[in-house]
């Protein structure tokens, strides 16, 4: 199961003539960062609201805003009637010093937070119920939105993973050339600054296998296959938070990419490492959106 970091979820419910609106988005982050926004009637359950959220959302940026209309007619409502003068007063005078039109002031000044306030800022228990249901749906939907996304990653790393197995195994026809090329070389370099005389056959070929043994790319591609292997077991697995861990395999995948390509010296092999780097990094843009 692969959770995307993105997200959106929003539901509404209904309580005494209010209509509840729970509101969830989320975007990338490397922690778990919830702002929430809410009435001031429910500032005393802000955390609570909070811990709701951490439960379901693990990890990103995700913010969770609380909002609700009343009934028409609804006399739970008053003006701020001082604010809202002195925010006129000082508006009116701008328009005025600036030949500005003063239409659309009252309105502009009805939506500035604490000119419309409830009379009864109490919130009843029967009241958050009907709220933290509300956010309970609004989860849910933001959970399979996430869970949507995933799986659309899953598949697209997935792809990129069977990738880099196929062309590690598209190095295999280049090793005995390699290995060949490799002792002629050194044969030939050695031939040009050593006296014949007094070159020791054996002690050569020794040095040469030697050298030889300390490019061999076998360790490289086990451990590589093997790093492929575990990060599509952890891409599969159950456990819901796995973006940083996937992160960390990937970063080993690259060290085993890099040592491959920088023993090679085997034009054939070193681009097939270059179209594996490509594929991983691919795998690690995708890796930046996963819980």
């Amino acid at each position: 199961m692969v959770l995307s970091m993105t997200g959106f979820g929003e539901a509404v419910g209904n309580y005494n003539g209010k209509s509840l609106r729970a509101e969830v988005r989320s975007l990338n982050g490397k922690t778990t960062d919830i702002r929430v926004k809410v009435p001031n009637v429910y500032r005393t359950k802000e955390l609570d609201i909070r811990n709701q959220v951490l439960e379901k959302a693990f990890r990103g940026k995700v913010d969770i805003a609380i909002s609700f209309d009343a009934e028409e007619g609804d006399d739970s409502y008053q003006l701020n009637r001082s604010l809202m003068n002195q925010y006129y007063k000082d508006l009116a005078d701008f328009a005025t010093e600036n030949n500005v039109t003063k239409e659309g002031l009252i309105p502009a000044i009805l939506k500035i937070p604490n000119v419309l306030m409830l009379q009864d800022q109490a919130l009843s228990e029967e009241e958050w119920t009907c709220c933290k249901n509300t956010i309970d749906l609004a989860l849910a939907q933001f959970t399979d939105f996430r869970l949507s996304e995933g799986k659309a990653m899953a598949k697209d790393i997935e792809y990129q993973v069977s990738k880099v197995v196929s062309l590690l195994e598209d190095v295999v026809p280049f090793e005995t050339e390699r290995i060949v090329n490799l002792k002629d070389r050194l044969s030939k370099n050695i031939g040009n600054y050593v006296d014949d005389v007094n070159l020791d056959k054996n002690r050569m070929e020794q040095e040469i296998l030697y050298y030889v043994e300390k490019l061999d790319i076998t360790e490289e591609k086990i451990r590589l296959a093997q790093h492929c292997k575990y990060f599509l077991e952890v891409l599969h697995g159950e456990q819901k938070v796995k973006g940083k861990k996937l992160s960390f395999i990937s970063q080993e995948m690259g060290r085993e990419m890099n040592t491959l390509g920088s023993k090679a010296q085997h034009s054939d092999i070193q681009q097939i490492v270059v179209n594996m780097k490509d594929a991983l990094e691919k795998i690690k843009e995708q890796i930046l959106n996963i819980v």
